[in-house]
């Protein structure tokens, strides 16, 4: 089963727990960098209260303009991004009592600040070490080395069938505008993936909008990931196990 997503900056909750739920995650690196999308940026939400947030920003050049790839973006000033996100997470979270957690997350990102310039780069990073600190060792693959056709859906199938995989999880933008058939001119079967909302719990309550970084530092690795895994078991009722029948 697999996720195709764009690599997110620390990403949100609603997006961590799609491609938690998923055995690979494709990162979509060869598509269009969108400014006002979550590709160099996340939002840090106050540890004792969420709806006190700040933006996280990696400052970003785009050496082709407007038709700059996401695999393309390169970090405008890298050692001064460093130093921001390093205190920006340290202020919000470094008072959590799973600090030392969130400390390790923040780590490996900051050491891809050493080699590398590629905001799609420390994007992905972030996003590996968030789902590696709640016990996820799944695929990690990347659309740029996959051939595939041009057409939207299309190329998604492809991607899907280029990996094995027999499921294609996809969010709720994705539903509005995917063409089911050419996945199921493969054999594969599209499960649409939504995070519970109006549940009280104030962890969903959240997810659309903050970094995960927020979740991990409120609830800890092992709540958040048994979290994230009830939501992997509920999306995937009814789907045979191998050797069933």
């Amino acid at each position: 089963m697999c996720a195709i997503h764009q690599s997110n900056l620390f990403p949100r909750l609603s997006t961590l727990a799609k491609l938690f739920a998923a055995d690979r995650w494709i990162v979509l690196d060869d598509v269009q960098f969108a400014r006002r999308d979550y590709q160099h940026r996340t939002r840090l939400a106050a540890l004792d209260d969420p709806s006190r947030q700040q933006w996280l920003t990696l400052p970003t050049r785009l050496s082709n303009g407007r038709s700059t790839l996401v695999n393309q973006a390169l970090l405008a000033g890298p050692r001064r991004s460093r130093r921001t996100a390093h205190l920006l997470i340290r202020q919000y979270y470094g008072r959590s009592r799973y600090w030392p957690v969130v400390r390790e997350v923040l780590d490996v990102v900051l050491d891809r600040f050493e080699n590398t310039d590629r905001v799609a780069d420390l994007a992905r990073t972030s996003t590996v070490a968030l789902l590696t600190a709640l016990g996820w060792s799944g695929e990690v693959l990347e659309s740029s080395a996959i051939p595939t056709r041009r057409g939207r859906s299309e190329r998604l199938a492809d991607l899907a069938v280029a990996t094995g995989s027999t499921y294609y999880l996809c969010g709720t933008g994705g539903l509005r505008y995917l063409d089911h058939q050419p996945f199921a001119a493969h054999g594969i079967t599209v499960l649409p993936f939504h995070t519970p909302v109006d549940t009280g719990d104030r962890l969903w309550q959240w997810a659309r909008r903050v970094s995960s970084l927020w979740a991990l530092s409120a609830s800890g690795p092992s709540e958040l990931a048994t979290m994230l895994a009830v939501e992997r078991e509920g999306h995937l009722v009814g789907i045979p196990t191998p050797g069933s029948r």
